[in-house]
């Protein structure tokens, strides 16, 4: 019986798959013309299944060698000859071809050259000897883009390919590299001053533009796949939309998610459901999560860009040059209105999280301002009146002080973090980025099966209130809500503390300011 795989290869026999087929015939193309490429995605994001899907696809029609760079250690790098030695076993360990007769020649190679040259001597030998066309794949090449003799291999392969093209040699008829990184921009040379010249060994590959992120279709079809077997009677086609809406269609959290639903909450693939596998990963430790954080901790840039669209809303033009690292490692992407945004949901609430525990790591708990206060009716509904007006009492007493900047800036987190707690383990809350603006901030919380929506809006007089409570109107009708929730940040020197029961559009909308 198959199940849902978010760890390792995935095998169409085993494993419930999105249907990447199209995609797979794009790179299968560029390879057919004699392309070189890499395929440069972030981490679980799917290349080691990609280039398993790729070899099974193309093994007929091509001689394969197949390897990865993962584990091999320092010593495989640092001298000529001990690469050159041992660079044709590790390819022939990875041959993938029904040609056993050319694979009993590979063996009998002589292993005992030393020099990159004449490396390429026995590649363009194979490639010569070989009945049919030869490629290349190499996984995990960031474990040694790192290292010289790397970048010289690289060169050499360029070198030969270049020649090829003029009928002067033999080699591969198209390589393809697997990484985080984009091998093109890694330099040739790294001088004894540590300056390097820009002049990459993989210049020759092409642009790698296939966005491998799951579709809505190529999720349903995954889940046409599960509920033919299980027939759990879910909306298929609801479920493949919100998998696509809460994960960005980033492989690893369609996986993850579908396995929690399968396996943890009983095959109930509902929303209600889909929160809870989004709250059960949000509170797991696991790699992804940790080399996210450790990248924006890292990157200083990373990490100012990510507070400014997380914590101020702030609307930023996306540029792939300038916010090229968050593209490259998964974390931010581009907008319907080519405004830069964190990847997914998911992401952008781990990452809320995370900006909360540092505030109360450097100002302690929202909550330690003290009160008696039942958030929670006898029937188990959420009263998210009681909980703003006690916001507002909170603000009252330790931010009345604070200018417009400091609440640009901090106004949201200072909500989540009074609210997360009050919600924690039961509700779940994510902010809205479809609709957020620059200075608009829309939060979603859902508790014992209701929603409620809450804009926290920046005072700037009632020509824009009345705005603002029009979006919102417009908002709730989307979700389908009668009611809603305003919060207001005026910094006029005397205004008051209150709030109002409002009734706009046919909606209705309680509102305070702090």
């Amino acid at each position: 019986m198959k199940r849902f795989n978010y760890t390792g290869t995935c095998i169409p026999e085993h494993h419930y798959m999105a249907n990447i087929e199209k995609k797979i015939e794009k790179i299968k193309r560029y390879i057919d013309f004699g392309e070189y490429l890499t395929i440069n995605l972030p981490r679980q994001f799917g290349k080691t299944t990609s280039i398993f899907m790729l070899e099974e696809c193309l093994k007929s029609k091509y001689l394969i060698f197949s390897t990865s760079f993962e584990g091999l250690g320092e010593n495989f790098f640092n001298k000529e000859e001990e690469f050159c030695r041992s660079i044709i076993p590790l390819l022939t360990k990875g041959f993938i071809s029904d040609d056993k007769v050319f694979y009993e020649q590979i063996k009998l190679i002589d292993k005992k050259f030393k020099t990159l040259n004449e490396l390429s001597d026995t590649i363009s030998d194979i490639c010569k000897a070989a009945e049919k066309k030869v490629i290349l794949f190499i996984d995990e090449v960031d474990k040694a883009s790192n290292y010289k003799l790397f970048l010289n291999f690289l060169g050499m392969l360029r070198n030969k390919y270049l020649l090829s093209k003029k009928n002067r040699d033999y080699t591969f008829h198209s390589v393809v590299l697997a990484g985080v990184h984009d091998v093109k921009n890694l330099k040739m040379k790294i001088r004894n001053n540590r300056e390097s010249e820009y002049n990459s060994p993989w210049n020759i590959a092409i642009d790698f533009d296939i966005d491998m992120s799951f579709s809505v279709d190529e999720i349903r079809a995954m889940l046409v796949d599960y509920e033919n077997d299980y027939h759990t009677g879910m909306d298929i086609k609801s479920m493949a939309k919100k998998l696509r809406e809460y994960t960005g269609g980033y492989p690893y959290l369609v996986s993850k998610l579908c396995y929690i639903m399968d396996e943890k909450l009983e095959r109930n693939f509902s929303e209600n459901s889909l929160e809870q596998a989004t709250k059960i990963i949000l509170n797991e430790n696991n790699t992804l999560f940790d080399d996210l954080i450790k990248n924006i901790t890292r990157f200083p840039e990373l990490y100012n860009i990510l507070e400014r669209i997380i914590l101020s809303g702030t609307a930023i033009n996306y540029n792939f040059l300038a916010h090229n690292l968050g593209i490259m490692y998964g974390i931010l992407t581009m907008s319907s209105n080519r405004k830069l945004k964190v990847h997914n949901k998911i992401f952008e609430i781990l990452l809320y999280d995370y900006f909360i525990a540092k505030q109360e790591i450097k100002q302690g708990s929202a909550l330690t301002y003290k009160y008696d206060a039942q958030f929670i009716d006898d029937s188990g509904d959420l009263d998210m009146a009681l909980i703003l007006m006690k916001f507002q009492e909170l603000m009252k007493a330790e931010y009345r002080n604070a200018d417009e900047k400091f609440i640009e800036r901090e106004g949201r987190l200072l909500f989540l973090a009074f609210l997360k707690p009050i919600i924690n383990g039961e509700g779940f809350y994510f902010v809205e980025p479809e609709t957020r603006k620059s200075n608009r901030m829309d939060i979603v919380v859902t508790f014992n099966k209701k929603k409620f929506v809450i804009e926290l809006k920046i005072w700037r007089g009632e020509k824009y209130a009345l705005e603002g409570r029009e979006q919102l109107c417009n908002y709730l009708e989307f979700q389908s809500l009668d009611k809603g929730y305003m919060v207001f940040f005026n910094f006029n020197k005397n205004k008051k503390y209150e709030f109002v029961n409002l009734k706009v559009n046919d909606k209705k909308i309680f509102e305070i300011t702090v």
